[in-house]
């Protein structure tokens, strides 16, 4: 019986099932990567240490989300690059028209086990705004961050990162004002 430990990473099924999504709806599937020395990305691209890849079936060609590496050929400004991500760099994946996705957390820059197992439980999950690929360091390093749209990033967070749910609605203002009331267009 094969335990948890010993299981294969989650990650490349769950890349795979929100490409799928993506283009079942016809959004553009984004993936942020940290860039290292494994990474076969165009440098002049990646931005702190980060680059956020265009995988759809439109800005690629040879696409292969496998479960150890995401490889295809796109063109950077006119020039065609080959790119092999290792699964274990894709720290998310979402639809560029509305920040849906999933962010999973950073792998440790020096790890012991030398795998990606043991990168998944040893760094906290990004945090990700809406059309942004920067990270915080909020978080459990336990969990997977689903990506939400917030309006504004600088509002207050607690532990996990999560905005402060109010536990009643605002009322309205004072002095009975009109009443709200929906118009119909034809």
């Amino acid at each position: 019986m094969i335990n948890a430990l010993d299981s294969t990473s989650t990650r490349p099924y769950l890349i795979r099932a929100l490409y799928e999504w993506c283009t079942d709806n016809g959004f553009t599937p984004y993936v942020a990567v940290l860039v290292d020395d494994t990474v076969q990305v165009p440098r002049e691209y990646v931005k702190n240490g980060e680059i956020v890849l265009n995988v759809s079936f439109d800005a690629t060609s040879s696409l292969k989300l496998g479960n150890d590496f995401i490889e295809f050929k796109a063109r950077f400004a006119g020039s065609a690059r080959e790119i092999v991500v290792p699964i274990g760099r894709v720290i998310a994946i979402y639809a560029r028209e509305n920040g849906q996705g999933m962010a999973f957390p950073a792998p440790a820059l020096a790890s012991s086990s030398g795998g990606e197992k043991g990168d998944e439980a040893s760094a906290p999950p990004p945090r990700m705004p809406l059309r942004d690929a920067s990270r915080g360091n909020e978080g459990d390093a336990s969990k997977v961050v689903h990506l939400v749209a917030v309006e504004g990033s600088d509002e207050a967070r607690d532990d996990e990162g999560h905005a402060p749910v109010d536990p009643e609605p605002p009322k309205p203002p004072a002095g009975g004002g009109a009443k709200p009331s929906l118009k119909r267009i034809k």
